[in-house]
């Protein structure tokens, strides 16, 4: 994937790239740096980005967390934008994104929201077209229905079926989000 920012702004991170910040001009409070992405990033902030192989799609700025790699799925929080590898809890109604790098905890880097992204998966074949729900694996997809546990606005993009050698799959998204209470 080389996706390439098409934003008219000059200074902004590049999608496949980790930034650790800088320390932020109110400087230390209570005894600890605060550490802020490298102006003029910040959090939160949408832009648009195109890659010859997967077209368009959009990317925003979060907070890392420890052991993502490429492709991990994470859940984060729209205030604060820390994220969270996706556990195999039902029910969580959060919003959900694909890693573009390995963000770790205290970094910041760009997650895919919407466009084709390339999600890892379970060891399960991916048949065409098909609805995603989150694995056992925290941070990975599967196929198979599992209550509670649906990726709304996520729908593989294979066009024949995905053997389950394979770690990843290309996922058309539109602002993902955890399937919320059932009843």
């Amino acid at each position: 994937m080389a996706f390439t920012i098409i934003e008219n702004q000059a200074g902004l991170l590049q999608i496949a790239t980790i930034d650790t910040g800088v320390t932020s001009p109110g400087g230390v409070s209570s005894g600890t740096a605060t550490v802020i992405p490298t102006p003029p990033n910040v959090l939160g902030k949408i832009v648009r980005a195109d890659d010859p192989t997967y077209g368009e799609g959009e990317f925003i700025l979060l907070v890392g967390v420890a052991s993502t790699v490429v492709g991990s799925l994470v859940s984060y929080n729209a205030t604060t934008y820390q994220t969270v590898l996706v556990p195999n809890t039902g029910n969580q109604a959060t919003p959900v994104a694909v890693a573009m790098s390995a963000n770790l905890a205290g970094t910041f880097g760009w997650y895919q929201i919407e466009g084709n992204a390339v999600v890892k998966k379970t060891a399960v074949a991916v048949t065409p077209q098909v609805t995603l729900f989150l694995s056992a694996t925290a941070g990975r997809v599967k196929v198979l229905a599992s209550a509670g546990l649906q990726v709304l606005g996520a729908r593989s993009a294979n066009l024949a079926t995905i053997a389950a050698t394979v770690s990843t799959v290309t996922v058309t998204l539109n602002r993902p989000h955890l399937q919320g209470q059932i009843t």
